[in-house]
């Protein structure tokens, strides 16, 4: 399924050719993402990493970049620092810079969250020009109902201005929470952010698939989508769950709801190496290569 790439008019005419390069790279012309996720060492510290139920490889941090290596995906996220430490033993892996990231020891009944940049688009290019790496795209996310989400949103909409000049990709994970947010996963306020980040021009923007007592997800997700506009929609994977349940909820999100595509970490990573490879071989069928859930089950089964 070849896409036509639409360019925003907020990347300079000097970038557009570079802006439309990394889009295609990124969605491998489907304008559908496959992002996997590595940007849990921070968000849920190493419990997402260690214990129960977890492959043991999944400990060292290498094996997100085997995974990626190795796997079929469309942009890796992390934080800059392990791709430094560990990109240039990968440089064939196409990577997304998260720019801001948050441990979860803090609650919300504590105190609102709160996630500032870590570094600014300059850092970025410059780190991508020298190490010579995929860096594609950044991410950032925005906690929508924080007493602080101005701040956040200030920032967001710079850094989305910014990435967009010289031809990154943007992707904005999306999530309202604080102690003025009752329900996390109300479709109506998934579909709100979904707005916001369509709001701050990002190219992709991540939520989590809503729950609403007496309507199916996938039917409420499609007012989330439409918000998004051209702002294109992908779900967060979510802890990790039943294999089958977790493809027939993509494939659902997908061509059910309208969704573009998937933001998945645990439910891949917390996998043996070989058995985390078919999975993202997997999603990947699903979410670019228009494969149904039987089929991918049986690249997963290989």
């Amino acid at each position: 399924m070849k896409n036509k790439t639409q360019v925003p008019a907020d990347v300079l005419i000097s970038s557009r050719s570079q802006y439309i390069k990394n889009y295609s790279e990124i969605t491998k012309d489907s304008g559908r993402l496959m992002l996997f996720a590595g940007d849990q060492k921070v968000e849920h510290l190493n419990k997402d990493f260690y214990g129960e139920g977890i492959a043991q490889e999944d400990a060292n941090p290498e094996h997100l970049f085997e995974i990626a290596n190795h796997g079929k995906i469309g942009v890796f996220a992390s934080q800059l620092g392990l791709i430094a430490k560990y990109g240039p033993n990968y440089p064939k892996i196409p990577y997304l810079v998260k720019l801001n990231s948050k441990t979860n020891l803090v609650k919300s009944s504590q105190d609102d969250p709160l996630s500032n940049a870590w570094f600014n688009i300059d850092h970025i290019n410059e780190f991508k020009k020298n190490s010579r790496l995929k860096i594609l795209g950044v991410g950032y996310t925005v906690y929508l109902g924080s007493q602080y989400e101005s701040q956040m949103l200030k920032e967001a909409a710079q850094l989305i201005y910014e990435a967009h000049k010289i031809g990154l990709i943007t992707v904005i994970w999306a999530y309202p929470r604080g102690k003025a947010v009752a329900d996390e996963k109300n479709p109506s306020l998934i579909a709100g952010a979904a707005g916001v980040a369509g709001c701050l021009g990002s190219d992709f923007v991540k939520v989590n698939y809503p729950k609403k007592d007496g309507v199916e997800s996938k039917i409420a997700l499609k007012e989330a989508v439409q918000a998004a506009g051209k702002t294109k929609l992908v779900c967060a994977g979510g802890s990790s769950t039943d294999i089958n349940r977790f493809l027939q909820d993509l494939h659902d999100q997908i061509y059910v709801a309208g969704a573009s595509g998937n933001a998945t970490g645990r439910n891949i990573h917390q996998k043996p190496l070989t058995e985390a490879v078919n999975f993202c071989n997997a999603i990947y069928a699903i979410t670019v290569e228009n494969k149904s859930v039987d089929q991918a089950l049986k690249i997963y089964s290989r």
